[in-house]
C-alpha cells in the first residue's frame, strides 16, 4: 500500500476493491503503517478506489475514531455514492474526485486570462484553467454562470468538473457552436451581423439589474489598479485617474468584464455568452475598457497579439471596436465616438500598464507607450461618465 507523510500528516493511497474478503488484511496493513509513521493526521486517496463494501465501511469509521479530522480526497463517483448513501459525507470529510480527460488533438476555439478553451467533440467544449489551483475559481465561475442564467442572460453552465494533466478544466454541452471570431474569420461579410448581435447581447447584459453583493464591482477593481500606480505615473496623473475612478457614477448592473468575439457564441442560431468568471457589476465604461484592449490596445505595438488572440486580422478587430461603439452608443459622428473611447481608454491603459509592469517588466516600449497615451487622456478627460 502506497503512502507518504507530508509535515505530519499521512495520506494512504487505497486502489481496486475493499471487500470481505481482503478487509482485514488492509486494514492490518494501515495499523502497521499508521504505528510505524505515527502521524499527526490522517488522509486517504481514493482516486484508484473502485468498490468499498460495509466491512470496508467500518474500517473507515474506526480509523475516524482515532483520526477525528481523518479526510477522503479524490472518491471516484459510484465510490461516493457509497459514502453519501451511507451518511459518510455527513460524518466526515468527503471530496468528489474528478474524471481526467485529455485535450491532445483538440482544436483551440478561444482563450481569456484564465484559460484555454478547446472542443473536445461535437458536442462538448472544455474550459481548462491556466492555474493548477484553479478549483475555487472553477465553484466560483459555476455559480456566477448561474446567476446569469437565471437573471436571463443565454449562457451555457458547465455540467462537470475534470482533471486536465495537472489542471482543472471545465465541461461544457455546446452543440457545434461556432465563436463570433471564428463566423467573421471565415465569411468577413458578416461583420456587421456579428457585431449587431454582439451590441444586443451587451445592451442585455448592461441592463440588467443584480442583488447586492451577489457579484463584485468593477470599480473597486478598477480602483485598485490605480493605486498600483502611485509612483509609475507623476504624483498630479495618480491624483486625477483616481479622482476619475472614484466619480464614475454607482451601478448595480451587469458587466461581463471580458467581453469580445471570442467569448460570444452561436449555436443552432442562438447566442451564447461564455466564460463567466470575470462577471460583475458597474458602470458600461469598464467594460468598454475591457473591449478596447481586446480588439485594439493589447495590438498597438504588435498587431499579431490581438490577431493570435481573437484569430482575425487586427484591422478586422479595429472595425470590430469602432462598429461597436457606433451601435452601442447610436452615432458614427467622430467626435462623439472619440470622446467615448478616450472615456474607455483611461481605463484600459490603467489596466494595460499595471499588467506590463507585472508580468513583462522588461517591455519598456509597451510600459512607455501606456504612460504616454495616460498622460495625454489625463490631459483631456475630466469624466468617464457617459
Amino acid at each position: 500500500m502506497n503512502y507518504q507523510t507530508e509535515n505530519g500528516v499521512l495520506t494512504i493511497y487505497l486502489e481496486g476493491h475493499i471487500d470481505s474478503a481482503n478487509a482485514a488484511g488492509i486494514e492490518t496493513e494501515i495499523n502497521e503503517i499508521l504505528a510505524q509513521q505515527n502521524p499527526t493526521g490522517l488522509i486517504l486517496d481514493a482516486e484508484d478506489l473502485s468498490y468499498i463494501s460495509s466491512v470496508g465501511l467500518r474500517i473507515i469509521l474506526r480509523l475516524k475514531k482515532a483520526y477525528h479530522d481523518l479526510s477522503l480526497i479524490n472518491v471516484a463517483s459510484e465510490v461516493y455514492e457509497v459514502f453519501e448513501m451511507t451518511g459518510f459525507t455527513e460524518m466526515m470529510d468527503i471530496r468528489k474526485g474528478y474524471r481526467r480527460l485529455s485535450i491532445e488533438g483538440c482544436e483551440q476555439i478561444g482563450q481569456g486570462s484564465n484559460g484555454v478553451v478547446y472542443r473536445l467533440d461535437p458536442d462538448t467544449i472544455i474550459k481548462v484553467y491556466r492555474n493548477p489551483d484553479s478549483l475555487p475559481d472553477i465553484h466560483r465561475e459555476r455559480e456566477l454562470a448561474r446567476k446569469a442564467f437565471v437573471m436571463g442572460i443565454p449562457t451555457a453552465i458547465p455540467y462537470d468538473v475534470v482533471k486536465v494533466g495537472n489542471s482543472y478544466g471545465s465541461v461544457f454541452e455546446l452543440l457545434s457552436a461556432k465563436s463570433f471570431s471564428k463566423i467573421v474569420k471565415a465569411d468577413p461579410s458578416r461583420l456587421d451581423e456579428m457585431v449587431d448581435e454582439f451590441v444586443k447581447l451587451l445592451k442585455q447584459i448592461h441592463t440588467t439589474e443584480v442583488k447586492p453583493g451577489e457579484m463584485p464591482h468593477m470599480k473597486d477593481v478598477a480602483l485598485r489598479w490605480a493605486k498600483d500606480l502611485q509612483g509609475v505615473l507623476t504624483a498630479a496623473e495618480s491624483e486625477k485617474l483616481l479622482a476619475l475612478i472614484e466619480a464614475v457614477p454607482e451601478r448595480d448592473t451587469m458587466l461581463h468584464g471580458d467581453y469580445h468575439f471570442n467569448n460570444v457564441m452561436v449555436q443552432n442560431g442562438e447566442v451564447l455568452l461564455i466564460d463567466m468568471d470575470t462577471l460583475c457589476v458597474g458602470h458600461p465604461v469598464f467594460e468598454f475598457a475591457s473591449i478596447f484592449l481586446a480588439n485594439k490596445g493589447f495590438g498597438e505595438l504588435d498587431h499579431s497579439v490581438t490577431e493570435h488572440f481573437l484569430g482575425i486580422p487586427y484591422e478586422t478587430t479595429l472595425k470590430v471596436w469602432r462598429k461597436t461603439l457606433e451601435k452601442y452608443f447610436g452615432t458614427t459622428d467622430d467626435d462623439a465616438i472619440s470622446e467615448y473611447e478616450n472615456k474607455a481608454m483611461v481605463i484600459g491603459y490603467t489596466r494595460l500598464l499595471r499588467r506590463t509592469i507585472r508580468r513583462d517588466a522588461e517591455n519598456t516600449a509597451q510600459i512607455d507607450h501606456c504612460k504616454r497615451r495616460l498622460s495625454e487622456l489625463l490631459a483631456q478627460v475630466d469624466s468617464l461618465a457617459f
